[in-house]
């Protein structure tokens, strides 16, 4: 086995350059804390768990180490079993011990053999020289049958209300959660209006009638709330991002939207009041990339719902004679003053950078090697 680091309560494994330092839990393989290096600045931009030092009882383990961004499979609680399966919330891949195959100083190979649904997993983690960035590609080998999945990044953002402005490449259509995310008879709130349908993230129904924006955050303390955005199948690149104006940087994340169909937002600002909870988990947002149907889990997913009625994909149908690969990348940007919402983001034509536009006109690049997405090179 590969040396691991005590970090945050947690056994991980360590991977470095100059501009980024990035731990992997080998309890769920989650990535996390991750620091970027913008210059003097180091800045952390994923959520830890308060009760990361705690050692609440009951708990899944995808609970006990949650922070950072990980891999879920089946995405979703999974609370009802698919098939005679019953998987754990967010799946093996988030709750099982990773074995480390390969450390590099900057680059590792993961493997997970889940034992609901016998097959393999490979994570690679690969800091590139340079860029602040962290590259992902999971490969899922030997899996037969219907099968939903994601990556479940987790922002922690500033006290100060709305100090994070949100935007996405577009997506078709978005909804509420159909069912309620949190009921108070169990001490859970929730602010939206159940299965309510938008087209802005500015303007979403709110449980008392009104209107929520949505497109920027920390907002409505007190409340947990979670939203879906069905993508769009005309593009091969899309992409969601935070500008932090006051802090000087953005944050987004790429994938290949014929991978990762939909976008989960979950809004943890409070609402829990339950055990490991207790209504301290604040101003974290999940930016969720998946092919699921919202968090509900394989199940519901799999068989036929509202979103796959109207052409929504929300789950793959894997065959074992051919890996599933899902690749991924989140980075960290610097931004001038006077950036503020992300507009779009485009590769520039050499295709070894990404340009960040504004909604004011600023913008700004920096290097990224966006054909990871289709490619999958971890040279």
């Amino acid at each position: 086995m590969k040396r691991t680091h005590a970090c945050l309560h947690q056994p991980s494994w360590r991977l470095a350059t100059r501009k980024v330092e990035a731990f992997v839990t080998r309890l769920g393989g989650h990535i996390g804390p991750v620091t970027f290096h913008l210059g003097r600045r180091r800045v952390q931009p994923f959520a830890v768990a308060p009760w990361h030092a705690e050692e609440p009882r009951g708990l899944p383990p995808v609970l006990a180490a949650l922070r950072g961004d990980f891999f879920c499979l089946p995405f979703g609680n999974n609370t009802r079993p698919f098939r005679g399966e019953q998987h754990p919330p967010h799946g093996e891949s988030a709750n099982a011990r990773w074995a480390c195959v390969a450390l590099e100083r900057d680059r590792a190979h993961f493997r997970l053999h889940p034992r609901i649904r016998p097959g393999v997993i490979d994570k690679h983690v690969l800091l590139r020289p340079n860029q602040t960035a962290v590259y992902q590609q999971h490969v899922v080998r030997g899996l037969a049958g219907p099968m939903c999945f994601g990556q479940h990044a987790m922002l922690r953002f500033p006290e100060r209300e709305r100090s994070g402005l949100i935007s996405t490449s577009g997506f078709a259509w978005g909804q509420v959660a159909p069912e309620p995310l949190e009921r108070p008879a169990q001490r859970g709130y929730s602010s939206l209006q159940t299965g309510a349908s938008f087209r802005s993230l500015a303007r979403v129904p709110a449980a008392d009638g009104g209107w929520h924006d949505l497109s920027s955050y920390p907002a409505r303390r007190g409340f947990e709330d979670l939203v879906m955005l069905v993508g769009r199948a005309d593009r091969r690149i899309a992409w969601t991002a935070v500008a932090f104006p006051h802090e000087g940087y953005a944050w987004f994340a790429l994938k290949d939207p014929q991978v990762l169909t939909n976008t989960v937002l979950w809004h943890s600002n409070g609402g829990r009041h339950y055990p490991p909870w207790n209504g301290r988990h604040l101003g974290v947002l999940g930016l969720e990339e998946v092919t699921s149907y919202f968090h509900y889990g394989l199940a519901e997913s799999a068989r036929r719902n509202p979103a796959n009625a109207r052409g929504a994909v929300t789950c793959a149908h894997l065959d074992p004679r051919r890996p599933l690969v899902v690749n991924y990348i989140m980075a960290l940007v610097p931004i001038p003053p006077g950036f503020d919402r992300v507009r779009a983001i485009t590769p520039t034509a050499d295709r070894r950078s990404v340009r960040l536009a504004s909604r004011s006109g600023r913008s700004v690049e920096t290097p990224l090697d966006v054909d990871f997405l289709q490619s999958g090179a971890l040279s």
